[in-house]
């Protein structure tokens, strides 16, 4: 872990015990994470469901007033 630096102020023994306990925790919880690979195969990806966005022509703007059938 990397040294921190107090830039302002001068913290009291147990703020900073404080903070150092948030510090050490959130890295441990990380370090016990296992980590993501995301999904085996493109058949289990969810995210190939998902529509590619519509990029209308120069002219959708006159289209998209037009009554549907």
């Amino acid at each position: 872990m990397s040294p921190i630096k107090i830039l302002h102020g001068s913290p009291s023994p147990e703020e900073l015990a404080a903070v150092l306990a948030v510090v050490s925790a959130r890295a441990a919880a990380n370090a016990a994470r296992p980590p993501d690979h995301g999904p085996t195969s493109q058949w289990a990806d969810r995210a190939r469901n998902l529509r590619v966005p519509a990029h209308p022509g120069p002219d959708a703007w006159r289209a998209s007033a037009w009554a549907r059938a």
